[in-house]
């Protein structure tokens, strides 16, 4: 699922999840996917995603009917990035995927 003026792009699988979670937990309607990066340092950058409130500096999409937060600060790390649900044997959750046409 995808607007085209996002730096990120969101799977199908992503988004049922995503759905399912906000659901099962009850987020408030008021909250958001935030989609961002955090770190750097010796262990580098690193994805994040949760759910908060929308804040002044984000940039706001609507993705399936959940509004995704992005901080402005954060595109650039974000570009070309593809965030999908695994769910193995071994392991489930969400990931960040470098997009081959990104």
């Amino acid at each position: 699922m995808y607007d085209e003026m996002m730096p990120v792009f969101i799977t199908e699988k992503a988004v049922e999840e995503v759905h399912k979670i906000m659901q099962n937990k009850s987020i408030p309607k008021e909250y958001g996917l935030r989609v961002g990066t955090r770190g750097g340092g010796c262990g580098g950058m690193s994805f994040m995603l949760g759910f908060d409130k929308k804040k002044e500096s984000d940039l706001e999409f609507v993705v399936d009917g959940i509004p995704v937060y992005i901080e402005k600060r954060h595109t650039m790390y974000l570009l070309g990035m593809e965030v999908d649900f695994y769910e193995g044997n071994d392991e489930r959750g969400f990931t960040f995927i470098k997009r081959e046409d990104g």
